[in-house]
C-alpha cells in the first residue's frame, strides 16, 4: 500500500545583519524506514527530489533500490525564519524482521535533513545537516568565518498521513 510522511522543521533567529550567506534546503533527505524488500526495520533510506527510487541501506553491506520518493518538498522563509516541509511517499506491506523479531512499520521515528550556505567572506560553500536525535536548541554558525547562521529549536516533526 501507498505511505506518506509529512516532515517538517524550521530554523529560527536568522540573523538580518553581517554577511549574507544564503541559507537553503538541500533537496535530499535520509530518513529511517522498514523496509518490506530487504524485511529489516530502522534501514537508512536515502531520497533525493526529482529522482525515483531511493536508496536503501540493506543489510549493511549492499544497498538496493527503495520504493520511496520525495513527492512535495515546500520551502516558506519569512524575515527571521526557514522552513521546510516535505513529502515522502513510499510503498511498504506488513512483514516481520526475523534478526530482530519485530514487526515493521509504516512510520518513522528518525530523519536527517539536509541544508547548504555559501560564505561571502572565504567565497566557500557549506554544509549542515538536523537530525531528530540531536540535543537541542543548537546554533548553527559558518565553518568558514564562524558567522551565525540560525538556530535549531525543535526536532523535525514526522507525521503519518492516511
Amino acid at each position: 500500500m501507498l505511505r506518506s510522511l509529512e516532515i517538517a522543521v524550521e530554523l529560527t533567529d536568522r540573523p538580518s545583519t553581517g554577511p549574507f550567506h544564503n541559507v537553503h534546503w538541500q533537496k535530499r533527505v535520509e530518513v529511517s524506514l522498514d523496509c518490506f524488500i530487504c524485511e529489516r526495520t530502522g534501514r537508512t533510506t536515502s531520497l533525493s527530489y526529482g529522482e525515483e527510487p531511493g536508496v536503501c541501506t540493506g543489510n549493511r553491506r549492499t544497498a538496493h533500490p527503495a520504493p520511496a520518493r520525495i513527492s512535495g518538498f515546500d520551502v516558506t522563509q519569512g524575515r527571521d525564519t526557514l522552513a521546510l516541509r516535505l513529502l515522502v511517499d513510499r510503498w511498504w506491506a506488513p512483514f516481520h524482521d526475523a534478526k530482530r523479531d519485530q514487526a515493521g512499520t509504516a512510520l518513522t521515528n528518525w530523519v536527517r535533513l539536509y541544508a547548504g550556505y555559501y560564505c561571502p567572506e572565504s567565497q566557500q560553500a557549506g554544509t549542515f545537516s538536523i537530525q531528530s536525535n540531536a540535543i537541542r536548541p543548537r546554533n548553527i554558525v559558518c565553518t568558514h568565518c564562524t558567522e551565525p547562521l540560525a538556530t535549531e529549536v525543535q526536532s523535525p516533526a514526522i507525521r503519518l498521513l492516511v
